[in-house]
């Protein structure tokens, strides 16, 4: 890395690059919209301090020109996402090289992407700008963490989750464990081959670090990460499969696990898989939301304008919002376990976060500094009636379940 930079291991996205006050690193990928493309062109930097005024139409149905909301509180793509500034004498180092702004002023760039920062990014290892968790389908153009090549060999890969940094091989199959095998043995013999298959190293790989190699044959060598040799499932056909995990015994493989989850959280089992839920069984949920702009800004935090969120969950009414999507209050003795999973202040009847003490406040769990909330027509545990509500499934504006895993019925999810 050229001076100035550095790698910190956040708790949802794993290492990540970093300036050297520890803030995360993001770039804007160009991706293809309904309506025409939105990102940067590799070497094209696209962020500026022009403040827009009007849709840019890559979203339909919407059509561009419409005034955009609170325009006079409205922020710049750049001052939201500061560009990340090179020195004049900056030298390209693999990777690593300078692009020249409008302005004349060098930025970083990384495989020609240009690089900025996060203004939600507070501490270092936040990482509440983006992630690398693959939207699917016609989502807005987020912004991605810049994260270094994963320490593996030849043949997987890693699949971010809501759990964790799943292993994976690199033809998208999930990898499993199982609990009685050992580092030097695996118990997985006779007929258990044909339902776990061995995944096999080839002739050349050698142990290095965490991954060691088993013999099961003469010439036959099975991975082992961890000390646990590592399988594919015969029945798991699609790249978000997990049907191993339900068989005792065998589980999934991460290379990090997501944080610890609030003590009154739990997992619940629906129709289309598990979700996270309160204490009742009650399913939780999270809102998304980009704007229609040519610069796709957030509007998902309650420091960015509430006007999307209101008119999604209440049609403008604050009130009906409170009603349909309540907020998950935290209780009096709970604390926050992490930074992932924290407990804010909120006034519920703007959406905005206020100091702790005042009269209206409630004490809410949010999650990536983002409040979570439960729907008002759920009634029982394992109730998911609001799934997918708002625009495009509820990735442009609306909201999702929490799924801690969604195979079960994933083409609709």
């Amino acid at each position: 890395m050229p001076p100035g930079f550095q790698v910190v291991v956040s708790d949802l996205e794993g290492p990540v690059f970093a300036t050297a006050a520890g803030k995360t690193l993001y770039k804007w990928p160009l991706q293809i919209l309904r309506n025409g493309y939105s990102g940067e062109t590799p070497g094209i930097p696209a962020c500026y301090e022009d403040v827009l005024t009007e849709t840019a139409g890559l979203m339909s149905p919407y059509p561009a020109g419409i005034k955009l909301p609170e325009l006079d509180k409205r922020q710049s793509c750049a001052d939201l996402w500061p560009p990340v500034v090179a020195d004049e004498d900056a030298e390209t180092i693999g990777k690593w090289t300078t692009i020249e702004r409008r302005d004349g002023i060098l930025q970083w760039a990384f495989d020609e992407q240009p690089l900025y920062t996060s203004v939600r990014d507070m501490q270092p290892g936040d990482v509440l700008g983006g992630t690398t968790r693959n939207s699917r389908g016609d989502s807005p153009a987020y912004r991605v963490p810049l994260t270094p090549p994963p320490m593996l060999p030849p043949g997987f890969a890693i699949k971010p989750t809501s759990i964790g940094r799943m292993l994976t091989t690199d033809t998208n199959q999930a990898v499993y464990s199982y609990a009685a095998d050992t580092e030097s043995d695996s118990a997985c013999n006779e007929s258990c081959p044909s339902r776990w298959e061995p995944v096999l190293a080839p002739g050349l790989a050698r142990d290095q670090g965490e991954w060691t190699l088993l013999e099961r044959s003469p010439g036959e060598r099975q991975w082992v990460f961890r000390g646990k040799p590592l399988y594919t499932h015969v029945l798991d056909t699609g790249s978000w499969s997990q049907e191993g995990s339900d068989v005792p015994g065998w589980d999934n493989v991460f290379t990090q696990r997501a944080p610890e989850l609030p003590e009154s959280f739990k997992v619940q089992l629906t129709i289309a898989g598990n979700v996270l839920a309160d204490a009742n069984g009650r399913t939780i949920y999270r809102y998304f939301c980009g704007e229609d702009s040519q610069d796709q800004l957030n509007c998902d935090h309650p420091a960015e304008t509430q006007v999307y969120r209101l008119a999604m969950c209440g049609a403008g009414s604050q009130e009906k919002c409170l009603e349909y999507w309540p907020y998950v209050v935290a209780g009096a003795d709970e604390s926050s376990p992490n930074r992932t999973w924290q407990i804010k202040t909120i006034d519920p009847m703007t959406g905005r976060y206020v100091a702790a003490g005042e009269e209206t406040a409630l004490r809410v769990w949010t999650y990536r500094d983002r409040p979570v909330y439960l729907f008002g027509r759920d009634k029982a545990p394992g109730d998911v009636n609001g799934g997918g509500t708002g625009e495009w499934r509820g990735k442009r504006n609306g909201l999702r379940a929490f799924w801690l895993r969604d195979d079960f019925m994933s083409g609709i999810l």
